[in-house]
């Protein structure tokens, strides 16, 4: 039977940068995962400057053979609307990257022993270290498997209402032939609201490909708003007329009540419900908590007792404000205004940028983790070029 340090089971995101500072430390990791690297991922696919300094991602490194799409200006309005709202940077504040590639590079440099391909069995601990698929032994198990996570199914065997998320995606191959005949611009990402606030699509065309999604927290409704939204891209020409593609589908938590500890086991990422809940973008809460589980069970320095790691619980309210506020937020973007409101606003260029966007998406309010935000503008501005 194998033996590990730390077992962390899901290597995207947040299981990957887990493990590249907690082998940076030292600590022998395995990460598991049932997938296959380079995996597909249900995401719209951009990264903020946060995201670059948190992960320590060199561009220069980065961008050679990889998708890395500068983002200046968004697109905004809603489905089934007829105007948009045009918002242009300075600089660049977000960067279109393909989450095959962009998982796979974190992974490859995190330097743990890797598992892929590999279905969690059986999950037990015999009180001192907890037993994997009845071949891994491991001090400390660190859940980064999503939604589905089978060690936040663990720890949360009896799991509540949840505000859920679904979405379907697809990502595909521009020609050049078909540059003309339609109008989404290279670096200006799309964003289309549902006139219910319960979700919104994007269009977004980075590099040679194109990726349009939606995405919503009413299931039942999905169906229809999937087709209108499909619709209104072919209406406004923001898709090839000809393009075909096929869906994936994905689901994660808004706003979670989960536990996320106890003693030897953490929930990071979507396991542990860290999308944000207005614009349910996943990447920077996946990667900061990965960090901060990391730091957490360093210094815990071998005795990994709930108390021992409740640091790390407290560290997310903190960091990402989980709370009975935020879940009430959740169940529409913004609750109890009118429809006939809603159009208005979305329509205006101050709110616009300065509460969908700099807030809601790019959390611009919101310096690097560890930085203070005089370091983490100056960190963004030294990416402007890029």
């Amino acid at each position: 039977m194998e033996t590990c340090d730390v077992l962390i089971v899901g290597g995207g995101p947040a299981g990957s940068s887990c493990a590249r500072k907690l082998r940076r430390a030292g600590l022998d990791v395995i990460v598991m995962d049932r997938a296959v690297f380079p995996r597909d991922k249900v995401c719209a696919g951009w990264i903020t400057p946060q995201v670059i300094t948190d992960a320590g991602i060199d561009c220069d490194d980065y961008r050679r053979g990889r998708t890395f799409q500068p983002v200046a200006g968004f697109r905004t309005g809603l489905i089934g609307g007829h105007g948009e709202v045009e918002t242009v940077y300075d600089r660049p504040v977000s960067y279109g990257i393909r989450r095959c590639e962009f998982d796979q590079y974190l992974l490859q440099r995190s330097d743990a022993r890797l598992k892929l391909g590999t279905q969690i069995s059986s999950i037990r601990s015999d009180g001192r270290q907890w037993v994997i698929n009845d071949s891994v032994r491991a001090a400390v198990l660190v859940g980064a498997g999503g939604h589905f996570c089978p060690v936040a199914r663990w720890l949360n065997p009896t799991i509540e209402r949840e505000l859920l998320v679904v979405a379907q995606e697809a990502e595909f191959r521009i020609e050049p032939r078909d540059a003309a005949s339609w109008t989404a611009a290279p670096g200006t990402p799309e964003l289309y609201f549902c006139r219910d606030l319960k979700g919104y699509g994007w269009c977004f065309r980075k590099g040679q490909y194109l990726n349009i999604g939606l995405g919503r927290l009413d299931r039942r409704s999905f169906p229809k708003a999937g087709g209108e939204f499909v619709a209104f891209l072919h209406a406004r020409r923001k898709v090839p007329p000809d393009a075909s593609w096929r869906w994936r589908g994905h689901a994660y938590l808004v706003a979670a009540r989960r536990r996320v500890i106890d003693a030897g086991v953490l929930l990071v990422g979507d396991a542990a419900g860290l999308a944000y809940p207005r614009s349910g973008e996943g990447i920077l809460p996946a990667i900061e908590s990965g960090l901060l589980a990391a730091s957490t069970i360093v210094d815990a320095n071998g005795r990994y007792t709930r108390e021992r790691i409740e640091p790390y619980e407290q560290q997310l309210r903190g960091r990402f404000g989980v709370s009975a506020a935020s879940r009430l937020l959740s169940q529409t973007m913004l609750p109890g205004l009118a429809a006939t409101v809603v159009p208005w606003l979305l329509g205006t260029p101050w709110f616009v940028r300065n509460l969908v966007l700099d807030r809601w998406f790019l959390h611009a309010h919101q310096p690097a983790l560890g930085l203070p935000s005089d370091q983490a503008a100056a960190r963004a501005d030294r990416l402007a070029p890029y």
